[in-house]
Order: structure tokens, then C-alpha cells, then sequence
């Protein structure tokens, strides 16, 4: 897969629970598709740098794409989940062990797919959420980036990342409320822009729809993009 080289070094492994005392969340890696999908999205911004052009786009909006591109830099990405408590860290280290293991043979499979309350204590049940517990729920994601705030910091050797920015995006239920709300504006896109997105093929969804209006329209329909803080890291 083809990426731009991320200027300074690599992240660390770190610790395989996490406290981020700046946002009062514990937090374990999460095994999750999410990473590769924003390595995708890099790999085709790297072999098209104004992204992909549009079947039919006239050149406004050819120059928007290009710019709103040339504001996207390659990074490092990784997925974690968090809870406000250890505890609840731990819960899902065991629950990810309960599925890993039971679910490499089929007995377990059976096991788990019959009493899938049991093995995930609570997490998971056979029965859907009512619709009580529906819109009661919501959900929050946290993006901590770490960069340089010059290029020319980041071609040091040995050069540490001097920035660091929080932002979190939040919203209703994020099963049954926020994807139908996600994909229902992704579907009026196509039908009303078109001529400003590629000619097909299968690519992930960021190198598509990232010039468009797609965040503009999920924050009409409830779901927050929030910058919390932007801040100097001491070296």
C-alpha cells in the first residue's frame, strides 16, 4: 500500500491500557477495520494528491477538491475504546478474550451465539434495545493527534512531536440513529452532486465524499464535529 512518508518518527507502542487524564477516559486497543480504511484513503490521496476528479465536475469545483486536498496530510492512525472507568477496560479485555477464544472453533461459535449474554456479561443480547434505551443512548469519539507545528522540526532527527490537538465528534445512538443518519446523507449525495464525485470503482468512503458537504449535513442532523483543544507540548 502506497503512503506518503509521515514525517518524524513512528508512535511508540505504549502501554496496552491507556489513561488520558486530558479527557478523563481509560482506554484498550481496539482490533477494528477503521485503521485500514484510513490507510486506504491515504494510499489513494497519495497516488491522486487532489484527490479523485469528478465524472462531469466543472472547474470550481475541480479547484475546491484540490484545496480542500492539499489541507490533508498523512498520519499515523489507531483505534482504542474507552470508558471512564478501569474497570470497564478490563471488562473488555475479557470480553475479547471470551469471543477470541470461544469463537476459533465451532463449539464455542455455538456458545457464543446462543448465549451471547453470558459471554460478553451484558454487553450483547438476542434481544434488540427498546426504544426507550435507543434514544436515550449517544455516543462520543476522541481524535488525540500529536504533529509539528514546522516542517522543519519534523525533518530533525531524533525530533519529537511539539503539538498536540483533541477533537471529538458525538452524536444520537450510533447503531440504529446515527448510521441510517450517516447513510441516508451519503445516498442524497450521490443523487444531487453526482457529477462532482468519481466515475465509479471501489474506494473508502473518506476519498470519495471528503470534498463534499457530507459534514455540513450530518451537524444539520444532529451529530457534532468539535475542536476541544489545540495545545504546545513541553519537549
Amino acid at each position: 500500500m502506497l503512503i506518503n512518508k509521515i514525517p518524524g518518527p513512528g508512535p511508540t507502542k505504549g502501554s496496552t491500557i491507556e489513561h488520558q487524564k486530558k479527557i478523563g477516559l481509560w482506554a484498550v486497543k481496539l482490533p477494528s477495520a477503521d485503521a485500514v480504511v484510513v490507510r486506504r484513503t491515504l494510499s489513494a490521496l497519495t497516488e491522486n494528491p487532489s484527490g479523485l476528479q469528478g465524472v462531469n465536475e466543472d472547474p470550481k469545483q475541480a479547484e475546491k477538491r484540490a484545496a480542500f486536498w492539499s489541507t490533508i496530510k498523512p498520519a499515523h492512525f489507531g483505534v482504542k475504546i474507552a470508558t471512564k472507568s478501569i474497570l470497564g477496560v478490563i471488562g473488555f479485555i475479557a470480553i475479547g478474550l471470551s469471543i477470541g477464544l470461544l469463537g476459533s472453533f465451532s463449539f464455542g461459535r455455538w456458545l457464543l451465539l446462543t448465549f451471547p449474554s453470558v459471554f460478553s456479561f451484558g454487553g450483547f443480547k438476542k434481544e434488540g434495545p427498546t426504544e426507550e434505551q435507543v434514544e436515550s443512548a449517544r455516543f462520543k469519539m476522541w481524535f488525540v493527534g500529536q504533529g509539528f507545528s514546522d516542517a522543519n522540526l519534523a525533518s530533525q532527527r531524533n525530533a519529537k512531536p511539539d503539538t498536540e490537538i483533541i477533537t471529538r465528534v458525538m452524536g444520537p445512538e450510533i447503531g440504529y440513529l446515527t448510521t441510517p443518519i450517516i447513510l441516508v446523507q451519503c445516498a442524497l449525495i450521490l443523487l444531487k452532486q453526482r457529477q462532482d464525485l468519481p466515475k465509479g470503482g471501489v474506494y473508502p468512503p473518506g476519498i470519495v465524499f471528503g470534498p463534499t458537504d457530507l459534514q455540513d449535513r450530518l451537524q444539520e442532523n444532529g451529530i457534532s464535529f468539535d475542536l476541544i483543544s489545540k495545545n504546545h507540548i513541553s519537549m
